[in-house]
């Protein structure tokens, strides 16, 4: 069938990019659901932002199966992968900075995100998580990487498999 990991590899990317794209999103939003179920864990505010943007790029993916126009499609995933690697980058910083720093967080963190929703609103709420509070700034569970590095590294590896192709096809 293949005789190289490679050639398998590259039929994934050449026949079913959009496939793999939309069910590796959904996966890894499941996976971080299932992890939270699996050690009692609470997910602060950003992390569940940041699940969001996964399924934002799953919907592009599923956008990019459905239409025929690739190039437009392909457009929502790049944007969808750099919102994600905002959110993650600045989670990543939250993470890394001084306890004193930390204090002087506004608490954008200090509630849930679907109450923030509900009480502020969609905008306001997405404006407050990304302003961090103490909860954003743990470091949670790991695995290698806590669950903001990884989703840096997967946004990151969606925004430049799309651009590469874009540049192929």
């Amino acid at each position: 069938m293949y005789k190289k990991p490679l050639d398998f590899i590259k039929n994934i990317f050449n026949n079913h990019f959009e496939v793999s794209v939309f069910l590796s999103a959904i996966l890894i939003v499941v996976l971080a659901i299932f992890i939270d179920w699996l050690f009692f864990l609470m997910a602060c505010p950003m992390c569940i932002l940041t699940r969001y943007v996964f399924v934002l790029v799953a919907i592009s993916g599923l956008i990019s199966m459905i239409i025929k126009k690739k190039f437009y499609s392909y457009v929502l995933i790049i944007i969808s992968s750099i919102i994600g690697l905002l959110v993650t980058l600045r989670q990543i910083y939250i993470q890394n900075m001084s306890p004193e720093q930390i204090d002087q967080l506004t608490g954008g963190c200090s509630r849930p995100f679907h109450v923030s929703v509900e009480y502020d609103g969609i905008i306001k709420a997405i404006k407050q998580t990304l302003e961090g509070g103490p909860s954003c700034a743990e470091d949670g569970m790991r695995f290698l990487f806590n669950f903001a590095e990884w989703g840096f590294i997967f946004f990151f590896v969606y925004l430049i498999a799309t651009i590469l192709k874009i540049r192929s096809g």
